[in-house]
């Protein structure tokens, strides 16, 4: 065969794939879709999973079920969804902690760069610095406290790895601070010791938070986002409070298996981001401290990689490792 033979065989091969794209992009879903989510119920992320899913079935014309596959801080659910067929019919929704796993685990049971494709965030919420209710007035007070009797402050965070870890360890190499890491094996518990005096603070998401703060048991210093959060418009974000530029957020987003077809990866976002800028959804997500986020798949990659690079050189500076 010839080789301008070969390059007309080639050219005809990718010219029908991009006639069938846009095709099989208008008859998907055909069924209903799977949307795994890598974390238990009643979590931030399931709440903004489940608040998606029936949004999308009204777009979609067939059910979108959420199923929770939790363990290994969304290794599991993640690794199922990594096995599964390619054909858009099953979803993953992960959070920030995608990117924290990739940073400190090289034994992941899966590849996040050649395993998945990303798709779309769907939201994000500040973490918050609560103290006990005896506990310093401000961010100024707590960092003066930890250099005046250095490593005998300490936080408390939802385990090695989570994100109150790598948040807490960003803030203490920020604020030039030595403090105790005192690991729990969930945010809750970090709340309940902090209510009860045995560790000086924690940052927790604030919708676990905001419920103690109300009743006066906890005493929020600050937020971690660039911009103060809705819910808590009186607090001061961790940049305005001596720390200039600092910023930390909790998100969510939407994976499918590598191999997925584009024009599907395309409809999903699509859909999704028209999903987000409803107001009953924007609605809920403020009722969680969270604000909807929309990119293209493209943008969505560079975020993802950006937000590994950065869990990579806090995970460095601190020592953070798997233990």
């Amino acid at each position: 065969m010839s080789n301008e033979s070969t390059r007309r065989r080639t050219l005809a091969f990718l010219l029908t794939l991009a006639a069938v794209g846009p095709v099989l992009a208008q008859n998907w879903p055909a069924r209903p879709v799977r949307v795994v989510v890598a974390f238990s119920p009643g979590g931030v992320t399931d709440i903004i999973a489940r608040t998606m899913a029936p949004k999308l079935a009204e777009l979609w014309g067939q059910p979108v079920v959420v199923e929770n596959r939790t363990g290994a801080g969304g290794s599991v659910g993640a690794m199922a969804v990594a096995r599964s067929s390619a054909d858009g019919y099953t979803l993953l929704v992960h959070s920030s902690g995608y990117a924290l796993n990739t940073a400190i685990n090289p034994a992941l049971p899966y590849d996040p760069y050649k395993d998945f494709v990303e798709v779309a965030p769907l939201a994000s919420q500040p973490m918050v610095l609560v103290v006990g209710a005896a506990g310093p007035a401000n961010v100024a007070e707590l960092i003066a406290a930890a250099r005046q009797r250095p490593g005998s402050v300490s936080y408390g965070s939802a385990g090695i790895g989570s994100g109150a870890h790598f948040n807490s360890e960003k803030f203490r190499i920020a604020a030039g601070i030595e403090v105790l890491h005192v690991p729990y094996k969930g945010g809750a518990e970090a709340i309940h010791d902090t209510i009860a005096g045995r560790i000086s603070f924690t940052f927790n998401t604030v919708t676990l938070a905001l419920p103690h703060i109300r009743e006066g048991r906890l005493r929020v210093l600050a937020v971690s986002s660039a911009q103060r959060s809705g819910l808590l418009p009186g607090t001061p974000t961790v940049a305005e409070s001596g720390i200039p530029g600092f910023e930390y957020t909790f998100w969510n987003g939407l994976w499918a298996p590598v191999g997925t077809p584009a024009a599907v990866v395309q409809k999903v976002s699509g859909d999704l981001a028209r999903v987000v800028a409803a107001p009953e959804v924007r609605e809920r997500l403020a009722t969680l401290g969270a604000e909807p986020m929309s990119m293209t798949p493209e943008e969505f990659t560079r975020f993802v990689r950006a937000e590994i690079e950065d869990a990579g050189r806090i995970a460095r500076a601190a020592g953070i490792r798997l233990q």
